[in-house]
């Protein structure tokens, strides 16, 4: 979030229905363990939370304090919602605070607090009334002022589904973890072989440790799966992908998983993707001396074994074009099922069908060498197509208008030619669909066309795939040729190939494999960019679980094996 401030002190809005508190209404402290406390949690079903957080706020107004502690005694009238106003932490002071975004200088215009316009935005959820799903709750009979809330702290209401899952402990006898539960500690805390090693030997010191535990074990933990690994000719890659999912505990069945290979140029790597994401990303082979070019790819697939398991296949539009054996650049013919010509212009939005390639022949149509994987088994990517819609939507908007001002006022960091070039990654992607303010901004045909692309972005390009998803790519088609795009290779494929695409394009998305940088950023680190067998198998080692019980506070990483 922003540095600077925000337009209105967050203590000036009251926490549970989010109003404007004037200077001569009254308003009242949130104390911890107060009867206004205790009547908050009763009747919403949540404690008060984050009343840590400097943006939040931590104030209550007298008509929401009535009302609580009246229906806690039974003498009151009911909430008049169901769910209270629900506090988020802000992204930025744009169009993601509630405390900017409300106009107090018309409080004394208007006819009370309750005619300002109060928004419903991703950090400041509107309270939902009551319903026939949401009724009101009945008072309790005995109300005990000192009924213990020890449990509840500071826990906001985005961790109630947590709670509903985690089971605690019904005893107050001290608990002495053994091996495995300390081994998941160790990798939830993400520590170095040192560090877990000094951890358990002060638990084992003050005798908080069971008797199983070893201390000295951890200075080896890659060696269980640094096995299945070798390095050659400066290729780091996995000699025996069965073995590996066998000491895993999976079952390989090559049609649940997919290869994302991905160029850098640092560094040329393979990774094994999980259908659907229910697993982590498993590394194959990686090598900071090789480069992109076609030998040191057809030498990667060959030591993984590549034509014994044909995963199917996913990455950028520039990968695939290399494994496919198209010539890179801007082609005549640049796409890899049909014969779509590039510089037909005239052409491009009127014809759909074009002629088929037959096959891909080194010498003919663009193509440069042998394709060194089957077309068939080619995964088109959703992500970089969102982009490259996005790409092609900023660079038709007029930049002297208000909608490309709205979105340079958006990301101040960017530079002016990425913003015309409409060059953004996905995140910023995100919040662009999600801004109100830019969406004003836009034209009567602007609007059309981006009100088209939030629809296949979330109708089709995502994991949720709508009925009508082949009118919604048509009108965006339809829109997009309005505005003035132009047609790119990756429109190309929504306009001609559409039934090309897999039933579910979240679930084979690349998206996961360009998380994977992030995921093992703090193991490159702690090698220092030397990838050998030993980070493998330490990386391997940190994607285990070996105890499947539920603890109150999740590790940051999600998914394990």
């Amino acid at each position: 979030m922003a540095t600077r401030g925000c337009k209105n002190s967050p203590d000036t809005f009251s926490y549970v229905c989010g109003y404007y508190i004037g200077k001569k209404q009254v308003l009242h402290k949130i104390v911890k363990g107060a009867k206004l406390w205790i009547a908050y949690r009763l009747y919403f079903g949540m404690p008060m939370g984050d009343q840590d957080k400097p943006w939040a706020p931590h104030v209550i107004c007298g008509s929401c304090r009535s009302t609580l502690e009246g229906w806690l005694r039974g003498t009151g009238r009911a909430m008049p919602f169901a769910i209270p106003r629900v506090w988020r932490e802000p992204k930025n002071h744009h169009d993601d605070c509630f405390f900017c975004t409300v106009d107090v200088t018309k409080y004394r215009k208007v006819k009370g607090r309750q005619a300002l316009h109060y928004p419903d935005i991703p950090s400041s959820r509107a309270p939902v009334p009551h319903d026939d799903c949401l009724p009101v709750p009945q008072p309790p009979e005995n109300v005990d002022d000192g009924m213990d809330i020890s449990s509840e702290g500071s826990a906001s209401s985005n961790n109630q589904e947590m709670e509903e899952v985690f089971v605690p402990r019904m005893t107050l006898e001290p608990h002495f973890p053994n091996q495995s539960e300390l081994d998941d500690l160790i990798r939830d805390l993400g520590l170095t072989k040192s560090g877990a090693e000094l951890l358990s030997s002060r638990l084992k010191e003050w005798n908080l440790l069971g008797q199983d535990c070893r201390i000295t074990g951890y200075r080896k933990r890659h060696e269980e799966f640094e096995i299945y690994y070798d390095i050659s000719d400066d290729l780091c890659y996995c000699k025996d992908v069965t073995g590996l999912f066998t000491a895993l505990g999976l079952k390989h069945d090559p049609t649940h998983w997919r290869l994302f290979i991905d160029s850098s140029t640092r560094s040329l790597k393979a990774v094994l993707l999980p259908n659907g994401n229910k697993y982590p990303s498993l590394p194959l082979a990686h090598s900071v001396q090789k480069k992109k070019n076609y030998e040191n790819v057809r030498q990667l697939l060959n030591k993984i074994n590549y034509d014994e398991f044909k995963w199917n296949v996913c990455g950028d539009f520039k990968m695939l074009a290399f494994l496919l054996g198209l010539q890179g650049g801007y082609t005549k013919y640049s796409c890899f099922l049909c014969l779509w010509d590039s510089r037909a212009d005239d052409d491009h939005f009127k014809k759909v069908h074009w002629p088929p390639r037959m096959e891909l022949q080194p010498g003919m149509l663009n193509v440069h060498r042998e394709p060194l994987v089957d077309s068939n088994k080619v995964l088109l990517p959703p992500l970089h197509i969102k982009l490259g819609l996005i790409k092609q939507f900023v660079k038709a908007l007029d930049f002297g208008g208000e909608a490309f001002q709205e979105i340079r006022l958006m990301f101040p960091k960017l530079s002016e030619a990425k913003i015309k070039g409409g060059i953004f990654v996905g995140p910023q992607v995100n919040t662009m669909l999600k801004s109100e303010k830019l969406e004003r901004a836009m034209t009567k045909i602007e609007k059309e066309a981006w009100c088209a692309f939030r629809d296949v972005v979330h109708g089709f390009l995502g994991n949720n795939k709508d009925p009508n998803y082949k009118q919604l790519v048509a009108k965006l088609i339809e829109n997009f040729r309005k505005l003035g795009c132009r047609m790119s290779l990756k429109i190309h494929f929504l306009h001609s190939h559409l039934d090309f695409f897999p039933e579910n394009l979240g679930d084979v998305s690349e998206e996961q494999g360009e998380r994977f940088h992030q995921d093992i950023a703090t193991m490159e680190r702690r090698y220092h960019g030397r990838w050998n067998t030993a980070m493998m198998g330490d990386y391997i080692w940190s994607l285990m679980r070996e105890d499947e019980n539920m603890h109150s506070r999740k590790s940051r990483s999600s998914k394990h094996f």
